[in-house]
């Protein structure tokens, strides 16, 4: 599942969908996208196409409940508000409803928050999460991977995303 929330970064949350490998019938990708990251999306004209969206509103869908079996939940890019709100167990919304699925039944939450400084109160809640289990893993470049553009970076953050997911690609050159 790949929700997608009102931060800078919505490009990142394409380019997580597009790289994912065609042929794996493995993946089946559930995206929820809340009103923010549309709004977001416009100013940074970032488009989303070739998916089956649920509604952020829908607490009901399918994806909500433990027993549908989400293996794993990443939060791309994930505003400070959804961070906050996982982080105290709010489930106000479908994202924020599966990521407390995710923590509850122990799977794989990831969470890519993208804002610059960090305030003393995200640090708190990122530290609360990942002593519970979730991966905090926001989009810092790399600065060993050999990167010559801005696609290059983002090939490189992506598949760090990857890597901690399990899925295999080849975005970029390894270390060796």
């Amino acid at each position: 599942m790949l929700a997608i929330t009102g931060a800078s970064g919505v490009g990142l949350a394409e380019k997580f969908i597009n790289y994912l490998p065609q042929n794996s019938e493995a993946i089946d990708l559930h995206i929820v996208i809340s009103k923010h990251a549309k709004t977001v999306a416009k100013y940074e004209n970032e488009t989303i196409h070739n998916v089956t969206l649920h509604n952020n509103e829908d607490i009901a869908a399918s994806i909500a409940s433990g027993s549908f079996q989400v293996d794993a939940t990443v939060v791309l890019p994930c505003s400070m508000n959804t961070l906050a709100k996982i982080a105290c167990g709010i489930a106000d919304n479908l994202t924020s409803r599966v990521a407390a699925v995710a923590i509850k039944e122990q799977k794989r939450l990831l969470l890519a928050p993208r804002e610059m400084p960090l305030s003393a109160i995200a640090l708190e809640n990122m530290l609360k999460l990942s002593k519970l289990g979730v991966v905090i893993a926001p989009p810092i470049i790399g600065y060993y991977s050999d990167s010559n553009s801005l696609e290059d970076i983002e090939k490189f953050i992506i598949g760090k995303w990857y890597d901690t997911l399990g899925i295999e690609h080849n975005l970029y050159k390894r270390w060796s």
